[in-house]
């Protein structure tokens, strides 16, 4: 019976009100007194009972809700005989909570939206060729399967073949159609346009990045700021302390009718829902722009920080970086031949043209049978060496390298050691291989010498990050590597220093020249190079000894301590997983423009709670004072002002939905030119216009 009288709330609701309104017409039409009352007592005994279901529900579990309250208030009403007075409160009430609900739907609709993404089932290839339609619970990591035009992809995986267009809005937050191929990566919850792949399940269920992003943002709604927790502890005692009152009232002054008032206008129904509502729309704002915060408790040490700390290689650059120079030494140091950026059989990348928000690349592969015509044979054997160890490494300099150098034979490296933040040294065939910085190098008592300093000096004023490869103790090669700025770096700097920030530093493992280089234009307060991971998290805590609140944005799994540290670590989405956990904010597809979006957003949702608050005390104050000092306020007035206060903060959190920044502003339109290949993988060149 419960059940049946709580879901149809909505009909109880109408009945309600039409009875009153059979009630206003009895009396003032029909001049009925008995049909009036009997139309009001009626309307008043529908409305209250899935209000008092609910409060007895709430005092199952001990809780002294605002339901307790109306519940009582109406009973008081009865007593003396208040026929209308209750129906009326009773009808607002039900009708408030209808309001609240669907407004508090529209709020979660952002969130929704996303989690209604997510694909419900695949179909997956059998042992005889063909597919079947199972849940995607049960696919498993490795399994075959087909998408068709319209399907959402339901893992993460590699294409294996077939051709389409993918809607990828779900994880980047952009509706642009990218080409897909065999050997393309594919993302669970995004949108095949067109065409049919078959994909191959490296990812599945909460492993995929799809559903990291559901699983972070639904954790992120359950989550509470230290003002949630306050406001939580505060209707504990508020609500039971305006229950107390009101019997002291009507004691004293014998007035029953003023105590049933005082309950009415004491509900801190608006102060309750006032945060919680802030905090949900600010979250569905940033799933829908791909900044996923993961709480409420970020968000306010978000809105708060004024200094913005940022890892250089996958932050402020795309993150893959390019061989532009191949400086060659015989064993005792003479200078040879060098390559100047054309690999063998390696991709070499051209130029970035920047758009206003788009780099479109320019590739272009440099094919050749050989290392270097009439390269030495020692030479050739020490780029073997290099190209091996490489291979052992996951970091971003060591894949440039690889895919510099091409499709050559590699040998079999032992005794693999990797320095964090230095370099790597492995054993081939009793020779000692050592790969990293300079300074790396000379740690081991291995230094450069006079024409290999001159030889890093004109590298670091082009702006490259240096490698040195040492075999025996003799410095070999030398290889300048380049990585290059996202577009819009500069502006987005200046964004956030519109929105508040007041120093920004970058940390770099690079050299300080190259760091320079780039940089030079971007501005920063500080830009600081020749940092082990341990040194740049040595930064973070120096600056928050001095007073700062820190954010820390970094991409890699050694930039995890430096996460950790600062009041607030900001991951870019495509990093290292462990970077990602470690985070308290998370940029889908290491978009950098999402970063003043999410300051943004958090100082706007920090300023909307303390709105709804001081609405909630407000309307709270002034009905009390009413109560007071006039005689109209009224059971049924205190009502619909109370409900009116109510839908005043959810409307208000509403806003937080709309909230842009200005990179964000207008209206892109995207025109997509023709699918090309970069690097072996399908892309879809794109002209951006921004109105």
């Amino acid at each position: 019976m419960q059940s049946f009288i709580l879901r149809h709330k909505p009909q109880l609701t109408i009945i309600s009100g039409a009875l009153i309104a059979a009630g206003l017409v009895a009396r003032f039409a029909l001049h009925s007194q008995p049909a009036y009352a009997a139309a009001f007592i009626a309307a008043s005994i529908i409305g209250v009972l899935p209000i008092l279901i609910q409060a007895v529900q709430a005092l199952r579990v001990r809780v002294m809700s605002i339901d307790v309250l109306v519940s009582i208030a109406v009973f008081g009403a009865f007593l003396i005989g208040s026929w209308d007075e209750s129906a009326i409160v009773t009808f607002l009430f039900l009708v408030g909570g209808q309001i609240e609900r669907y407004t508090l739907n529209q709020t979660r609709s952002a969130i929704n939206a996303l989690t209604d993404m997510a694909p419900q089932s695949a179909a997956v290839r059998r042992a005889d060729g063909t597919f079947e339609t199972v849940p995607v619970d049960d696919v498993r990591v490795g399994d075959i399967v087909k998408v068709t035009t319209g399907d959402r992809i339901p893992v993460d995986g590699t294409v294996i073949s077939g051709t389409g267009l993918v809607n990828e809005s779900a994880i980047t937050g952009e509706p642009i159609p990218v080409g897909k191929a065999a050997g393309s990566s594919a993302s669970a919850g995004t949108l095949l346009d067109d065409g049919m792949l078959t994909i191959r399940a490296d990812m599945v269920g909460e492993d995929t990045t799809f559903g990291k992003i559901i699983e972070l943002v639904e954790n992120a709604q359950d989550s509470k700021s230290k003002e949630e927790r306050f406001i939580d502890r505060f209707a504990a005692y508020y609500t039971p302390a305006v229950l107390i009152i009101a019997v002291i009232v009507g004691l004293v002054t014998h007035r029953v009718d003023l105590a049933i008032t005082m309950l009415v206008l004491g509900c801190p129904g608006a102060l309750v829902i006032g945060v919680p509502v802030s905090n949900m729309a600010g979250i569905g704002n940033g799933a829908r722009h791909g900044v996923l915060i993961k709480g409420s408790e970020v968000t306010h040490r978000l809105s708060s920080v004024d200094t913005f700390v940022f890892d250089k290689t996958g932050t402020i650059t795309v993150g893959v970086p390019q061989v532009t120079d191949v400086r060659r030494y015989d064993e005792d140091g003479t200078p040879v031949a060098n390559d100047t950026g054309n690999g063998a059989g390696g991709a070499h990348i051209g130029s970035f043209e920047e758009t206003k928000d788009v780099a479109v690349r320019d590739s272009s592969v440099h094919d050749a049978s050989a290392l270097d015509a009439g390269s030495d044979p020692a030479h050739d054997d020490v780029v073997r060496y290099l190209v091996g160890v490489e291979s052992q490494s996951q970091h971003p300099l060591a894949k440039a390298i690889v895919r510099y150098f091409g499709d050559i034979p590699v040998p079999q490296v032992d005794q693999v050691s990797v320095v964090t933040g230095g370099g790597i040294s492995a054993v081939h065939d009793n020779h000692r291989i050592l790969v990293g910085s300079p300074r790396f190098l000379e740690a081991d008592g291995i230094a450069l010498t006079s024409s290999m300093r001159e030889d890093a000096s004109e590298l670091e004023m082009q702006g490259d990050s240096l490698v040195a490869v040492a075999v025996d103790g003799s410095i070999r090669l030398l290889l300048g590597i380049r990585d290059r700025l996202r577009p819009g770096v500069a502006e987005d700097i200046a964004r956030l220093r519109r929105l508040g920030a007041k120093t920004i530093v970058l940390l770099s493992g690079d050299n300080q020249r190259a760091v320079d280089f780039m940089t030079a234009k971007l501005g920063f307060d500080r830009a600081i190079g020749g940092l082990l991971p341990d040194e740049k998290a040595a930064v973070i805590s120096g600056l928050r000894d001095d007073g700062h609140r820190v954010v820390f944005v970094g991409d890699g799994i050694n930039d995890s301590p430096s996460i950790a540290l600062a009041d607030v670590g900001i991951a870019m989405g495509n990093g290292a997983d462990v970077a990602i956990d470690t985070s308290d904010v998370v940029l889908a597809d290491s978009d950098f423009s999402r970063l003043p979006h999410a300051y943004g957003l958090a100082k706007r949702t920090v300023r909307n709670m303390r709105e709804n608050i001081a609405i909630a005390v407000g309307t709270v104050a002034l009905l009390l004072s009413g109560l007071v000092l006039t005689t109209w306020l009224t059971m049924a007035v205190g009502m619909f002002v109370h409900e009116a206060s109510v839908l005043a903060v959810i409307l208000n959190g509403m806003r937080l939905l709309r909230y842009r920044t200005d990179r964000n502003h207008g209206t892109r339109h995207w025109n997509i030119r023709k699918l090309d290949t970069y690097q072996g993988q399908p892309r879809s060149v794109i002209d951006t216009v921004a109105a």
